[in-house]
């Protein structure tokens, strides 16, 4: 997943768009260096060593991974995605995004 998640942030880097990752490896140190060592240049949240920390509890994760597309509102519009159809529905969304701000006048 690492490489289609850098090819998403390169590529859309001056978009509307964050991609933010949950981790719920047990070893916190460990985590730090992969991290570093596959390049996750995002925000990427610490799920307190467990599937069943509190991020994965407040979003009812039930397996990994689990993808969830937000809107510009903070609205979920998307879960699971997956390659062509996750990319489609993100570049949809900052579509639309674009769209609400130019009628808006921001």
């Amino acid at each position: 997943m690492y490489p289609h998640e850098r090819s998403l942030v390169k590529e859309l880097a001056d978009e509307p768009f964050a991609l933010i990752g949950v981790n719920s490896d047990d070893d916190r140190e460990e985590l730090k260096q992969v991290l570093k060592d596959e390049n996750i240049t995002w925000r990427s949240f610490w799920n307190g060593g467990s599937t069943g920390g509190p991020i994965s509890t407040a979003w009812n994760v039930s397996g990994w991974p689990t993808i969830y597309v937000l809107d510009h509102e903070g609205k979920i519009r998307h879960k699971n995605l997956r390659g062509e159809p996750l990319e489609k529905a993100i570049k949809d969304l900052i579509a639309e995004q674009k769209k609400s701000a130019g009628e808006k006048g921001e």
